[in-house]
């Protein structure tokens, strides 16, 4: 028993992503069970603001308001993140077929897709700096409300993206899942400092509460590259690319967060993608086949979360 808890522990995000992908496929995929799948889906959907919401105010009842200030790789990842959006936006106006198109589109959105608003929390338990973190979401979301509309009419001509559409939605979206959790976070440990000690206590409540919101999003993603129309090596290369395209970010974010003694946090911030709003802004402005790809980098980057939780808790530290 305890080494079957000490598995858990070490891989909960594995066993978040299998969870996730087992009830999908029991509840969707097997005639009986369906009307359950049909009944709970759409509720647990609902329910991942709500989590993300509870998930941000226990992380940031952890901060310090001192160091909540923007740093010199916020800016510097950034420009890259727009640069690797703006070569994928070529490439798709060259792709010398629908399929080599499709393709790029994917990986334009795994790249453009700003940093999970969770990121704080894995973040935290690999031992970066929630402060760095939370400053660079704000600033990656009022970048993305930028690059929105004058990116994607690029890659699809028919996307018809405003930017007062695209600042109004990133705003309404940050406000809810990040401001407001962390004005009350603020707001509790200055009045209410013996609730805040509390949550402070309680060390892996965010994690786990994440890992729950997880198994939703897997879900989702299990949904979307099963019932895809798409085949051969277009399927294959839509799920295989984002692995490669994870990886690249995560340890170029970690190559530039090292000059400034913050690998962790900016490995985390330019690998660990906001996949949920990808996927949506996919579907509705984008052929709705490429959010394949930022279906299968919700895997990817959970796979990298999990080996680098469990490198921390076997060595202490991150060396990397």
């Amino acid at each position: 028993m305890n080494k079957l808890l000490t598995f858990l522990k070490q891989w909960t995000l594995v066993v978040a992503l299998c969870v996730g992908s087992l009830v999908y496929l029991l509840f969707s995929e097997i005639p009986v069970l369906e009307p359950i799948g049909d009944f709970m889906g759409p509720k647990l959907v609902a329910l991942l603001p709500y989590v993300i919401f509870l998930i941000l105010y226990v992380t940031f009842c952890k901060i310090q308001v001192k160091e909540l200030r923007p740093r010199t790789w916020h800016f510097i990842l950034q420009g890259i993140r727009v640069a690797l959006s703006a070569i994928c936006v070529a490439l798709v106006a060259i792709a010398p077929s629908a399929g080599w198109k499709l393709i790029f589109e994917g990986m334009f959105i795994c790249f453009i897709c700003p940093t999970a608003a969770a990121a704080p929390v894995i973040t935290e338990k690999l031992g970066g700096s929630i402060e760095s973190m939370t400053v660079y979401i704000l600033i990656a979301n009022c970048v993305t409300s930028i690059i929105i509309p004058l990116f994607f009419p690029m890659v699809e001509k028919s996307a018809d993206i405003s930017f007062l559409f695209a600042f109004l939605m990133v705003l309404k979206r940050v406000f809810i899942v990040l401001i407001v959790p962390l004005c009350l976070a603020l707001l509790t440990r200055r009045y209410l400092p013996h609730v805040a000690k509390w949550i402070r206590d309680r060390r892996n409540l965010g994690f786990y509460l994440w890992s729950f919101n997880l198994s939703i999003i897997m879900g989702l993603a299990m949904q979307s590259i099963l019932h895809a129309p798409v085949s051969g090596i277009t399927l294959v290369a839509l799920c295989v690319i984002p692995l490669f395209i994870s990886v690249f970010q995560f340890g170029l974010g970690k190559l530039v967060g090292a000059h400034y003694g913050d690998s962790i946090s900016a490995g985390q911030a330019l690998g660990q993608k906001n996949t949920v709003v990808g996927i949506w802004l996919t579907l509705t402005f984008l052929n709705p086949y490429a959010a394949i790809a930022p279906c299968a980098y919700v895997v990817w980057q959970n796979l990298i979360n999990a080996v680098q939780l469990w490198a921390k808790e076997k060595y202490g530290a991150l060396k990397w």
